[in-house]
This record gives C-alpha cells, structure tokens and sequence, in this order.
C-alpha cells in the first residue's frame, strides 16, 4: 500500500530546496527586466507562503496572486441564490466544504443554517446521492462549484442521479474555467503578469494543452508546477531560464501526474452533461464570456435555476467597500494592502472571500504571516 510520505518525499529537502535557490539567483542576475509570476492557483500561494519561498528569490522575482480559488471568484448573489432555495420548503441544499462559509449580501450559508435551514456541508459529491435516497418526500440541491478539477465528479454524480432515477435531486452548477480567467487578467491595462506558473491539480483532469493559447497570445511563459515546495522551485527556475533566454514555452513540471492531453475520460464525461455558458460573474473580474459551464439542454429537469426561475435573485452585489479582494484576484493587491486585513477581515469574521477559503491569498497571509509582519524579504 502506498504510504503517505511516499506522495512528498525528497519535495520538502532544505538542501535541495536551497540549490534551486541558488541557480534561481544565479539566472536572475542576466534578466533585463523583472519577472511577475502569478500562481493561478491557491493551492501554491500557500506552498509559497508556508515554506517562506519568497525569502528565497532575488528582487527581480515577484509573485502575483491569481484567481484560481473556486470559493473565491464565487460572487455574492450566487450565493444569495444558495440561500434563497435553501429557504424553500423541503429543500435540503448539499455543498462542498468551504463554500459555507463564505459571505453573500444577506449573510453566509453557515448563518443560514443556524437559523435553521436545512444546508449540508459535504466533502464527497456523491454523499448527495444518500441524502436524496433518505430524503425521498425532499428536493436535494446540490450547489456544484469548482474548476475542470471537481467537474467530473458532478458529472458522475449527475449520471448516477440518472441511473437511479431520482427525481428529488437538482443541480445548481457553479463550475468555473481556468483559461479565460487568464485571459481576463491579462486583457486588463494594469496587469503585471509575465509568466504563470499552472494549476496542478486542474492540469490533470484537462491536459497542459489548455495554456498553449495563452503562452502564444501573451508570450508568456507558462509552467505546470506540482504543490510540493521542490516542485515549486523548480518550476520558478524554469520560468526564469525563459525569461533569460527571451524565450517563452508551455512546459510540465509536474510530470509525474500531468500530461499534455489531461484525463481524457474524465473530459468526455464533462462533454456529456455540460456546455459552455454563455456568460459568468466572477467575484473581482467581473463578467467574463465562456468562462464556466451549465447543463446541456436534456437535462433542464435537473437544473434548480431552471426549476427556481421566478424566485432567484439575479441582481449582480459587489463586496464590502472596504475588502480589495477584487484587486487581490486580479492581481494588482496583495493581502496586507486591504486596510481591513486582519482587523475587521480574519477567517473567523471574514469581509471577503479570500480570508475563507483555505486556497485563498488573504488566509495564506493571514496564517502565514499574521497581521502586523512586513512583507516577505527577497533576497
């Protein structure tokens, strides 16, 4: 049996960790201009945050939070419209982990459950299916959320619910796309960014091919990294040698579970049951065209925005004044420029959504650094 250990043995050496480093600061010293990295994904900013990576790197090297927290982009009548069906008579709504916590206009799905309302967090998907089998005279909504990483499993959920026949389970589907988030950030006059550093966990349900666009578009370099902090080096060292060397490729780090071509099954069963939507709101970018998914035409009988048409909220609610989150996601804040960071925002009483979840920017600052350190000394 495989041992846990086995999965980051060797990916947290010092000593391997600090030649990275070294060659890192040895390659930098020939750049022409500085590299700004964004980690798309939360999952890294905590490697980052966590192993004091950032102490590591030389001036020129700087690390731009990216949007790739599914609880994060969540906009707030999204999850008003969460609230509202868990309102409804007999209805029990189902949601993963983290999305309970996090604050619509009128309070968090958790503040609704203490009031009473049946919500069920959830950390498997296909739990839904036993909750709506021991809930026959109940509708069952599973408020689906997540990049091309949790698709699939909504999609085995939906074709299970299909199998069994069970009328009482719905779907509110929230499933959001890695590249045109990308392009969002880039397509913006203030972005920064001039390499990425790709999502690992995305990249093997949907192949690495899926950054090529942007590697031709934008010429930025785009490295697939796997968490671990050996992993992360390593891929840092990469981009730095393309930026050296005036070049600008789509490489895999992460070898050892990405592929160029992704989980093929896995993307044919997401064809099955989703298409693109035309339009989503994302919570800091804004609304961005193709960038999530909704259900295919045959099977609107299980879709809840559908079945709830006439009493969902669809008016668009910006966050709290006073919380940057919005500027953290699209790169162009970091956590501790927010005047609230830490005070009136922690993750206990959290303005935004990036102090919730436990991929987000303002959470990795918060539990890394806490409220009054400086920023991460490079060099």
């Amino acid at each position: 049996m495989l041992d846990l250990k086995q999965l980051y043995q060797g990916f947290r050496d010092p000593d391997t960790i600090a030649s990275f480093a070294e060659d890192i600061a040895k390659c930098a010293r020939t750049l022409k201009e500085p590299i700004n990295i964004m980690e798309v994904c939360g999952g890294h900013t905590h490697t980052i945050m966590k192993y004091g990576l950032l102490d590591l790197l030389p001036e020129n090297i700087e690390f731009i939070h990216g949007p790739g927290c599914p609880v994060c982009v969540m906009p707030k009548e999204r999850i008003d419209q969460a609230a509202l069906l868990a309102q409804q008579e007999n209805v029990i709504l189902v949601t993963l982990g983290d999305m309970i916590r996090v604050p619509g206009s009128q309070g968090s799905l958790a503040s609704f459950r203490a009031k009473g309302c049946d919500i069920r967090p959830i950390y498997d998907p296909l739990d839904t299916l036993k909750i709506a089998r021991d809930n026959p005279d109940k509708t069952v909504v599973f408020f689906a959320i997540g990049f091309e990483t949790s698709t699939p499993m909504t999609a085995v959920l939906l074709q299970l619910a299909e199998q069994e026949k069970l009328a009482n389970l719905l779907f509110h589907i929230n499933h959001v796309l890695v590249p045109p988030a990308i392009d969002a950030v880039m397509q913006d006059p203030k972005a920064r960014v001039n390499a990425f550093i790709g999502p690992a966990h995305v990249s093997v349900i949907s192949g690495a091919k899926i950054y090529r666009p942007a590697v031709e578009q934008y010429g930025t370099p785009v490295v697939v990294s796997g968490f671990e902090p050996v992993d992360v080096m390593e891929s840092i060292l990469r981009i730095v040698r393309q930026k050296a060397a005036g070049t600008a490729r789509l490489e895999i780090q992460y070898s050892r579970a990405v592929s160029e071509e992704g989980n093929l099954a896995a993307q044919a069963k997401v064809n099955q049951f989703f298409q693109t939507r035309p339009q989503f709101r994302w919570r800091g970018l804004g609304p961005i065209p193709n960038s999530a998914l909704e259900l295919k035409p045959e099977y609107a009988h299980r879709d809840a925005e559908l079945h709830f048409k006439d009493r969902l909220p669809v008016k668009e609610i910006d966050d709290h004044k006073a919380c940057q989150c919005g500027d953290i996601l699209r790169g162009l804040a970091k956590p501790k420029d927010c005047k609230v960071f830490g005070r009136g925002c922690n993750p206990e009483t959290p303005l935004g959504s990036c102090m919730v979840s436990s991929e987000g920017a303002c959470n990795a600052y918060y539990r890394y650094q806490g409220i009054d350190s400086k920023e991460p000394h490079h060099g």
